[in-house]
């Protein structure tokens, strides 16, 4: 016979979506017969076994029914996983059988995130299927994302930029600002009697209590509550905020691969297009995939690279995804010579950029390009992942003049001796010491080369130590010589390229600081 008698029973369910574990106290007086037993699963919440053992002891004893309490019913084995609705940010059409058509600023239910880069949705007509999760955001009414005038990934000067092309009186957006949880209004001012056209951009700050406001007198519990009624009323601004300037569906972001299982290409779905650049590993191609996803073909020359290595971590690779690093999509291997298939950037690489438009690029311009990179960098920083070649030759620039990196951690899988050892290859003029003379690398590594490409990006694509050979510079360097400051490079700036370059790896700033130096330079400019 089991007894409970005046102890304490304490129930654990747990829940698969939330891993909680609920405590209860029960206190009853039960005595089971050696033949009945508690069952594992309960069917019911009124247990019925309870109910028959009591009415067959009630009636047997002579006794009246009970009037104590019922005991409450038992919970849900499962709590059903919580719905999200998200928005789409973008359009999206399906490049494969398992992929869900998104159409920009529509709903729809997110059934399972599969992978961080693709997740299950269904749509309203019960279609279902896999999209990027970084075409979407949750549907609520305090997330910014979900409005257009709003601009997450943006600097002071692709903000200025982006609303001189609007060129609308009150054209407006929102950004982050450089102080973390804080935003800035900014807005295009046409030109007036005695003054130009100009851009003013309005700290959106918080008050003791919590609320927002650009003007003290008017106060919000909400940023969309405040740009909603200086919708409608300026209350302090220059003019009020007239029309909304998005990238909503034009500037769509790459997905993370083709799906989140995939990282295998078919050389029969690529068409090779045209050559439009050549690597350490080979030449570089434009072409399509399945006739409509424009891409860039990096076909990997036999003996260039350790290939089985490098598969492996193109996996790794692929999973990495930020607006600020060129995409990579999967690889090929049904033959050789082997390739890698990677988003496609319209405006070529960096170097080249800065030399064709020398002299016409603002100052403002070249910063957000060192912005740009830095962000790139620290999201590769904070995924432990370093790139081990940062220069300017290796970023590439897209249509909207956004800077992304490319050929992150690809240098470990080279098999060329002159490249590995302190040879005409291996990228010197971009190397700290430990580098040189132990080949130690790290994100610490990183900074300095990234010092060594705003150098690059301020001198508008020169040849750092150009006058120098290879040894020079090594000798240069352990001396503790450095580069010089570029005219075009305020001190301000300047300081930040030599902060990289300290001796020490431990005495150089991190790349989350950098971006936060950098940020708070360009706001004053």
């Amino acid at each position: 016979m089991i007894c409970f008698s005046d102890n304490t029973i304490q129930s654990v369910f747990c829940c698969c979506c939330c891993c909680s574990v609920q405590k209860r106290q029960v206190r009853t007086r039960i005595s089971l017969s050696e033949d009945e037993g508690l069952p594992e699963k309960y069917p019911q919440p009124t247990r019925p076994w309870f109910s028959e053992h009591s009415r067959k002891k009630q009636s047997n004893r002579g006794l009246q029914p009970s009037k104590r309490k019922p005991l409450p019913p038992l919970p849900p084995s499962e709590v059903a996983e919580e719905k999200i609705l998200v928005k789409a940010l973008y359009d999206f059409l399906p490049r494969e059988p398992c992929n869900l058509a998104l159409k920009r600023a529509e709903e729809y239910l997110i059934l399972e995130k599969c992978d961080p880069h693709w997740w299950k949705a269904r749509d309203r007509l019960g279609n279902e299927g896999l999209i990027p999760s970084n075409y979407v955001t949750e549907n609520k009414v305090t997330n910014l994302e979900i409005y257009e005038w709003y601009h997450r990934n943006i600097t002071r000067n692709q903000a200025e930029r982006l609303l001189r092309q609007e060129a609308k009186e009150g054209a407006f957006i929102v950004r982050d600002s450089r102080h973390l949880g804080s935003y800035t209004i900014s807005v295009f001012i046409r030109a007036r009697r005695g003054m130009e056209a100009t851009i003013k951009h309005y700290q959106i700050k918080r008050s003791d209590s919590g609320q927002w406001y650009v003007a003290e007198r008017h106060l919000f519990q909400s940023i969309p509550e405040l740009v909603w009624y200086h919708q409608h009323n300026a209350a302090g601004l220059m003019t009020r905020l007239r029309y909304p300037v998005g990238l909503m569906g034009s500037c769509l972001p790459p997905t993370a691969g083709f799906t989140y299982e995939k990282w295998e290409i078919d050389p029969s779905e690529l068409t090779f297009v045209k050559q439009i650049g050549h690597g350490h590993f080979g030449v570089v191609h434009f072409g399509k995939w399945r006739a409509h996803v424009q891409v860039a073909i990096k076909t990997i020359s036999e003996g260039s690279m350790s290939e089985e290595d490098f598969i492996e971590e193109a996996k790794v690779m692929m999973k990495l995804s930020h607006p600020r690093l060129v995409q990579l999509f999967g690889v090929g291997i049904q033959r050789k010579p082997f390739y890698i298939v990677m988003e496609f950037m319209d405006n070529g690489c960096l170097l080249t950029y800065l030399g064709d438009r020398r002299g016409a690029l603002r100052k403002e311009m070249l910063l957000s390009m060192c912005q740009d990179v830095c962000e790139g960098m620290a999201y590769l920083e904070r995924n432990s992942f370093i790139h081990r070649d940062l220069a300017a030759r290796n970023c590439l620039v897209s249509s909207t003049c956004v800077v992304k990196i490319s050929d992150f951690g690809m240098t470990r899988y080279v098999l060329d001796d002159e490249y590995i050892s302190s040879g005409t290859k291996l990228p010197i003029k971009w190397s700290p010491p430990e580098v040189l003379y132990f080949n130690k690398y790290s994100s610490k590594s990183d900074v300095w080369s990234f010092g060594v490409l705003m150098w690059e990006v301020f001198t508008e694509g020169k040849m750092p130590f150009e006058n120098k050979s290879n040894l020079q510079v090594m000798e240069a360097i352990s001396k503790g010589l450095r580069l010089y400051r570029p005219h075009l490079a305020p001190m301000s700036v300047y300081e930040v390229m030599y902060s990289c370059w300290h001796e020490k790896p431990k005495g150089r700033p991190t790349f989350t600081e950098l971006l936060k130096v950098l940020t708070e330079i360009a706001e004053t400019w």
